[in-house]
């Protein structure tokens, strides 16, 4: 809890001193785009840096709050588990479950483990490529407990055929048409949520004939940047200003 409180604290509009890696490139402008991070899957430990590539886009929006009860010797013990969606509505989407005491702390955590979890989302086409890409690239399928969700390209104009909580996600990662099928227990949402996120995470897994084409990679940031992270990272004093 307090580690949750002090991330909070910092994200909350004060001076934020990376402590890994990647955040040291991020912050000093090494790497340009967050895309640069997912082409080597590098992992994002921090908050802070979902935050800089996308933080004027990213929206937020809870999705369940529920209580959930553990027996003790005392009787008992109530807790409350928060569900938060987060996307950009324009190919990138996160979700993140937290729990504890208080609704409020419950919120912030799950806002921060949603910007941990953003993902890159791919868009495709129904038939002919004319235009922006508007739909699932191809039948993609999510299972979470027993619930499975599956995502079926649409036509232009169909909008987004499904149920509430997949709609929001769907919404949120930037899909304007999409059919959907879900079999199992929906009704538990947050394994619905979970087998979305699942889906649409899988539009990425599949290795289309258009991406064929033999891709150059480069060194990974860490390679290239090895001289600049070896060196100490200091904090800078903050200048008085005198009036």
């Amino acid at each position: 809890k307090q580690w949750y409180q002090r991330r909070v604290a910092i994200t909350a509009g004060k001076e934020w001193y990376p402590c890994t890696k990647l955040g040291r490139l991020v912050k000093d402008g090494m790497i340009k785009k967050i895309e640069e991070i997912y082409l080597f899957s590098l992992p994002i430990k921090e908050a802070e840096i979902i935050d800089f590539f996308l933080g004027s886009k990213l929206k937020d929006e809870v999705l369940k709050i529920m209580p959930v009860q553990k027996q003790t010797r005392a009787g008992q013990r109530t807790r409350f588990k928060a569900f938060v969606a987060i996307g950009d509505y324009d190919g990138h989407i996160g979700l993140g479950v937290k729990c504890s005491k208080e609704v409020a702390t419950a919120i912030r955590g799950a806002i921060i483990l949603a910007k941990l979890s953003v993902i890159p989302v791919r868009r495709g086409y129904w038939g002919n490529k004319i235009g922006m890409p508007h739909t699932v690239p191809c039948k993609v399928t999510g299972k979470c407990g027993s619930v499975l969700v599956r995502l079926v390209p649409a036509p232009r104009g169909t909008g987004l055929v499904s149920a509430p909580v997949p709609k929001k996600l769907l919404n949120m990662a930037g899909f304007e048409d999409c059919y959907t099928c879900a079999t199992g227990q929906t009704a538990t949402l947050g394994n619905f949520a979970k087998a979305t996120f699942a889906a649409i995470a899988a539009t990425y897994a599949y290795l289309t004939p258009d991406m064929w084409s033999p891709t150059v990679f480069t060194n990974s940031p860490y390679q290239e940047y090895t001289d600049y992270l070896a060196k100490p990272f200091v904090k800078q004093p903050k200048k008085e200003v005198k009036y």
